[in-house]
């Protein structure tokens, strides 16, 4: 759990800021958003195959030389 304590004499917005910091840094936010919407794994596993796919189309027609 990331905390952060006021300092004397800090203003909230500061803290506030070094407490984002601190979440970010710890990946609560990144673990939030996967946990957020529970997939079966064989649809993850489909998901996966579909991203690599993607990924392959997109670099075959990077590399793809078009005339000029």
């Amino acid at each position: 759990m990331a905390t952060v304590i006021l300092r004397e004499g800090e203003h909230f917005e500061k803290a506030l800021k070094r407490f984002k910091k601190k979440v970010e840094a710890s990946g609560i936010l990144k673990e939030l958003r996967r946990r957020e919407h529970f997939l079966k794994p064989s649809m993850r596993k489909k998901e996966k195959v579909r991203a690599a796919e993607k990924r392959t189309r997109r670099s075959a027609a990077r590399s793809v030389t078009r005339p000029s």
